[in-house]
Order: structure tokens, then sequence, then C-alpha cells
């Protein structure tokens, strides 16, 4: 399953980080997308910018409410993955609400992807 951690971050002390290593370790394909350059735990690059993804299945959230509104079009136009996570301190109800306007179907989860991937639920 394609994982795109939006708010990849090259510092170890973010969760961010941390997701991106345990997804690759569960045998996760990620993609790290972020604003700083650098490496995540495993060596993938930080990927800058809106970068064309086919088939995401999974956009995870790292990022503040007061900054995904420059991401709607890119996650729900572009990238149109079938689940969005809002992980802690990201929930959002507006952007809650256009996703279910998003025109098909995806399923929202208000989770901590660590804690998903540490009881086997993601």
């Amino acid at each position: 399953m394609k994982t795109l951690v939006l708010g990849a971050s090259p510092n170890p002390e973010r969760y961010a980080y941390e997701a991106v290593r345990r997804l690759v370790a569960a045998g996760h394909e990620v993609i790290a997308v972020g604003i700083r350059q650098g490496k995540t735990a495993t060596g993938l690059d930080i990927v800058n910018g809106k970068p064309e993804i086919a088939d995401v299945h999974t956009v995870t959230l790292y990022i503040s409410p007061d900054i995904q509104e420059e991401y709607y079009d890119y996650i729900l136009k572009t990238i149109k993955p079938k689940r969005i996570i809002f992980n802690p301190g990201t929930e959002n109800p507006e952007f809650g609400k256009l996703i279910h306007n998003a025109g098909y179907p995806i399923e929202i989860e208000v989770a901590c992807t660590l804690v998903m991937i540490s009881l086997g639920q993601y």
C-alpha cells in the first residue's frame, strides 16, 4: 500500500520522521513530501513541492490545519487517495467537508499513524 507522508522531516525528533521509519519497516511503499530537503530515517529523499504520484492509497498528514489549505487541491485532485489520516494536531473540519464533497469515496481517519502501525491496524 503506497502512503504519502505529508510533512515529512529530516529531524529525528518529529513524529513524521518516525512514521516514515515505521511505515517502511512494516513493508509499505512511502513517498516523503515536505518543505525541507533532506533524507528520512530510511534514507528516502524528502520530495519538495507537490509531485504527481499515481496510485497513492493513503495520505497521512503531519502539517497543521493552517498549512493544509494550500494542499487541498493537490491532495483531492492530483493525488486522489483512498484514505486520509489526520494525525493528532492536524484535525481540520473545513478539509473534512471538502473531502466528503470530493466526488469520490475517501475514508477519513482521525488517528495516530504510529499507534495504528503498532496495533496492526494500518
